[in-house]
């Protein structure tokens, strides 16, 4: 059998069993693809600790994907609500059994498997992550922060107390500090993903905010920019930086050998709220970005600061 991925043959297994080794090349590759930043953070790594974060991103993006894909399908008809969920809910039954050691001979889930006999990571995680990406097949709005708060948690935090474990850390205190760099970072999403939204009909901004500063729906769905709409923006970008500065609280909590990466990531995307202000809070027309150079040149500043975080 053939193990392909983004239309390349990742390995083939010739007939014979499955093995560690190609299970985790497989997962290596689904991040190198899909997710740059995170992919180079995790090249500063510790080789062992490498592996179960590929397998961790692979369970999570596959997920994510199935979701995606039931979306498309139940907009265009294809499917049923029923059956999404019977998709989803069969997804958790094989976390489950992955769980219970069982992996169908599947390379995702061969290899969290394995990270499980490494690491204690509770089965409510990845099954929140679950739930909380099906969140968006039907979308509805978000009228206060608070039920924004619990989908950021679901989508983001949840994989931040799962890398904690994978980790390491000295004070279990980390972990909250853990679930804020979550928040922030599905908040800088959000943020910078609010012109693709609004072309997929979708507000992820709480309502009462979007009143509070007087700035109505219509106008959002336009894509107005206004004096209001900057004033809200500004305000979003605060509440992210406050996240943020509660994570870096945590970083020193964790193993010294894993924080350079994180901070490589924390880094990055909180540079994305720089980028949207410098692009002038227009966030409709003009997609904010870290070109690789960027990324780069702040590798010897993170360092250092990885270096002295004791």
């Amino acid at each position: 059998m053939n193990y392909s991925y983004n239309g390349q043959t990742v390995f083939q297994d010739a007939g014979k069993k499955l093995s560690l080794a190609n299970a985790y090349e497989y997962c290596r590759q689904i991040a190198k693809h899909h997710a740059k930043t995170f992919y180079l953070a995790t090249l500063f790594l510790p080789k062992k600790q490498q592996n179960p974060i590929f397998a961790m991103y692979a369970l999570l993006r596959t997920v994510d994907d199935l979701v995606d894909l039931a979306e498309d399908k139940l907009t265009n008809g294809q499917l049923t609500r029923g059956e999404i969920n019977r998709s989803i809910e069969d997804w958790k039954a094989r976390l489950k059994e992955c769980y219970a050691g069982q992996h169908r001979n599947d390379p995702i889930l061969m290899a969290w498997h394995d990270t499980l006999r490494h690491y204690v990571i509770p089965i409510e995680l990845p099954l929140d992550l679950i739930d909380g990406v099906a969140m968006d097949i039907e979308f509805t709005p978000f009228e206060t922060f608070d039920e924004l708060y619990v989908y950021c948690y679901k989508v983001a935090s949840v994989v931040g107390l799962m890398t904690a474990e994978i980790f390491g850390y000295s004070d279990k205190k980390a972990l909250q500090h853990a679930i804020d760099l979550g928040i922030a970072m599905q908040l800088t999403n959000i943020l910078r993903d609010i012109g693709e939204d609004v072309d997929r009909g979708r507000i992820y901004l709480p309502l009462e905010e979007l009143r509070r500063f007087g700035y109505s729906r219509e106008e959002f769905m336009s894509k107005t920019m206004n004096r209001n709409f900057v004033d809200l923006m500004k305000f979003q970008i605060e509440r992210a930086r406050q996240y943020y500065a509660s994570s870096d609280i945590g970083i020193p909590m964790l193993e010294k050998n894993s924080r350079f990466a994180v901070l490589i990531s924390r880094r990055n995307y909180s540079d994305i709220l720089k980028a949207i202000e410098q692009n002038e809070y227009d966030v409709f027309t003009r997609r904010a970005y870290r070109s690789f150079y960027q990324k780069i040149s702040t590798l010897p500043s993170i360092w250092l600061k990885s270096a002295i975080s004791d």
